[in-house]
């Protein structure tokens, strides 16, 4: 059994301890060191990070930077035919009654309009782990305990380890295969998608594994998304694991309107072979950014979404050719109505406005509709 049931051991640990809820400590500085078995600090006024050490009595310790944390000491020892020995992670939203900073969670599905995240992480070798990114649902806007529906899409893992449940079959999300598994840990429902190969780093639509899961389950539009989390299940070793960056943004308002004779911005084709041009001009706190989005494959697109990540300072406050959700982090730009078909060896181009802090940089990768593009 997995992370649920390893937050209601966690939950009666601390009841029995008297404690109803951990207590946020203030902002994380760089390398600010947690141990404490359920130690938490929060990051970038946004998220919060969590060490979770829930299944052993083991010392585990994590190095939390501003964008994510590292794992620097795994002592515990976990049996790989049952349950990893913790579950450090950052997220967004509300976990066992602690909500990160200004979040919009829990929020109906049939109300976000877009759900976007990015995340690089850091693996190692001669460990037993999976990198986990855990997306959770309920019937009700529910802020502490376990949630009904849990979705685990896996980047990585290492060793004789499994999803719960069982292999169903496959499908293509964000442009990539995976396989999916299905099975509850007997607290709630579970589906798993895992990457064939280890994924370092990605910007993607959450908002498309939780329309797939609808597919799968007893989740529908009325149901609540209460947390989006990174992080690592180490069953032995994982000293040097990291999340090196992690951002997410829902946004309410609810689906995206299509255009009935134009393609639809929410509903676009497979990943194509891409190359992206970004040319900018930069002055004292604010800058502009031209965006050429170039259809380098053999086919035409039908519909794109463009995934990127601002770099720490930076702000959008306008954008033209494109809807963008997102304001800072992660963002996804969407084709509008006159954009959307893109012929191959043809190019389309959005661009926007933004502020920024300290010194400027480009974003360092671009995804269209899940396949990593070129760089122009």
């Amino acid at each position: 059994m997995r992370r649920s049931l390893r937050a209601l051991m966690a939950a009666g640990i601390l009841a029995a301890a008297g404690i109803t809820g951990l207590t946020l400590a203030g902002p994380a500085q760089a390398d600010t060191q947690i141990c404490d078995q359920y130690g938490s600090t929060t990051i970038g006024g946004r998220y919060v990070v969590m060490n979770n050490r829930w299944g052993t009595s083991a010392q585990q310790c994590i190095n939390v930077t501003s964008t994510g944390f590292a794992i620097t000491s795994q002592q515990g020892t976990g049996n790989t035919s049952g349950a990893p020995v913790s579950y450090p992670a950052v997220y967004y939203g509300c976990h066992y009654t602690n909500c990160s900073p200004g979040t919009n969670l829990p929020i109906q599905v049939s109300q976000i309009s877009s759900a976007t995240s990015s995340i690089s992480y850091n693996y190692v070798s001669g460990a037993t782990y999976d990198a986990a990114y855990d997306i959770w649902l309920d019937p009700s806007p529910k802020k502490d305990g376990v949630n009904a529906q849990e979705i685990m899409i896996w980047f990585n893992r290492q060793g004789s380890i499994q999803p719960i449940g069982s292999r169903v079959t496959t499908a293509t999300i964000g442009g990539r295969t995976w396989d999916v598994w299905t099975g509850s840990n007997g607290s709630n429902a579970v589906v798993s998608y895992v990457a064939p190969s280890p994924i370092t780093s990605w910007s993607f639509s959450v908002l498309d594994f939780i329309n797939d899961t609808k597919t799968r389950s007893s989740v529908t539009n009325s149901w609540y998304l209460t947390s989006i989390q990174a992080g690592f299940e180490p069953w032995i070793g994982g000293a040097g694991l990291a999340v090196t960056n992690f951002s997410a943004a829902v946004n309410g308002g609810g689906p995206a309107p299509s255009n009935p004779s134009s393609p639809s911005p929410s509903t676009p084709s497979g990943g194509t072979a891409c190359r992206v041009t970004y040319a900018t001009n930069v002055w004292d706190t604010g800058f502009t950014a031209d965006v050429k989005v170039a259809n380098t494959g053999g086919s035409a697109l039908n519909g794109w979404t463009l995934g990127f990540t601002l770099p720490a300072g930076q702000s959008i406050t306008g954008s033209w050719n494109a809807t963008l959700s997102g304001t800072s982090g992660a963002i996804t730009a969407r084709n509008v109505s006159h954009n959307g078909s893109v012929p191959a060896g043809g190019s389309t181009s959005f661009g926007f406005q933004g502020t920024y802090s300290g010194s400027f940089a480009s974003p360092s990768a671009f995804t269209l509709n899940g396949t990593t593009c070129s760089r122009g």
